[in-house]
């Protein structure tokens, strides 16, 4: 159905042609103008109101009580996972010693 095209490489002639002569060229070096230097526009100043600093400060305190909040309930679930193995690795070992002795 789906057949590959192999590409084909054309086979060499042996007629090599001989490489552009490249002529240097002179480099003519002109008095250095002086450059005008514009000045740099101002760049606005950011003004903090009241208001803006307060909505900051609750965002921030917002931001880093959900981060906390997911760091504390991810470690939470893997200590419940980690514990829950135990437990079973405890019953599952305490069975294959009570069903050795048995025999």
């Amino acid at each position: 159905m789906l057949r590959p095209k192999i590409p084909t490489n054309p086979m060499p002639t042996g007629v090599v042609t001989p490489p552009a002569v490249i002529e240097p060229t002179t480099v003519i070096r002109h008095p250095a103008a002086p450059a005008a230097v514009a000045p740099a526009p101002a760049r606005p100043t950011v003004q903090l109101t009241p208001g803006a600093v307060v909505a900051l400060l609750g965002g921030g305190t917002a931001v880093v009580l959900v981060v906390g909040a997911v760091l504390v309930s991810m470690l939470l679930a893997v200590a419940i996972t980690g514990a829950s193995l135990a437990i079973c690795a405890l019953v599952i070992r305490s069975l294959i010693t009570a069903d050795a002795k048995r025999h």
